[in-house]
This record gives C-alpha cells, sequence and structure tokens, in this order.
C-alpha cells in the first residue's frame, strides 16, 4: 500500500480552513511553552511528512536490496502510525470547528 503524499501541503490546508476568521485578542502571541498553536502544528506536520519521506526512501532501499526487512518494517509502521494520528486529528479539528459552527450566537 502506498501513499504518495508529494504535493500535499498540510500547512496550506491548515492556512486555507482559516481564512475569514478573526482571532480573539487571548490568542495573540506564544503560550507558556514558548509556541504558538500554528507553531505546534507546522512543527508536527514537517514531522509528520519527514516520518513519511523517510518510510519511503527505506522502502526503495529495501527493494534495491539496500536495507534490512526489519527496518523497513519498522519505517512503514513508523509512517502508518504517524497517519492514523494525523487522520484522528483532522477528524477531531473538523469536528470541533463544527461545534463552533452549531453554536448559537
Amino acid at each position: 500500500m502506498a501513499i504518495d503524499l508529494k504535493g500535499f501541503n498540510p500547512l496550506q490546508a491548515i492556512k486555507g480552513a482559516g481564512q475569514g476568521l478573526t482571532q480573539p485578542s487571548v490568542a495573540k502571541g506564544p503560550v507558556a511553552g514558548g509556541k504558538d498553536f500554528l507553531a505546534l502544528v507546522k512543527d508536527a506536520a514537517q514531522e509528520a511528512i519527514q516520518t513519511g519521506q523517510k518510510a519511503e526512501a527505506m522502502s526503495v532501499a529495501g527493494v534495491a536490496g539496500k536495507a534490512d526487512l526489519m527496518d523497513v518494517v519498522r519505517a512503514v509502521g513508523n509512517a502508518e502510525v504517524t497517519l492514523q494520528t494525523v487522520v484522528a486529528v483532522r477528524d477531531k479539528m473538523v469536528n470541533a470547528y463544527q461545534e463552533l459552527l452549531r453554536m448559537p450566537i
């Protein structure tokens, strides 16, 4: 099962989802941990993409006979778990957005 992530830009998707919305005044600036939410999401998305790219590279190396089978299986497993996590977070974000839309003004 091959997943092609080329051309997919989760940061662009996240930025596009928030267009037309105004930020509340309490959301400005970094949080106590030193990062704002967008930076946190950006870093997580970049790590997810890197995990997928590493798995793809390891798979290609495995097919060429240059990588150990266990390393290939481990890399693909990590990519699968990462993709499942990204999908779960996306679903939660969509559900939260839909709940906000249902709130009376």
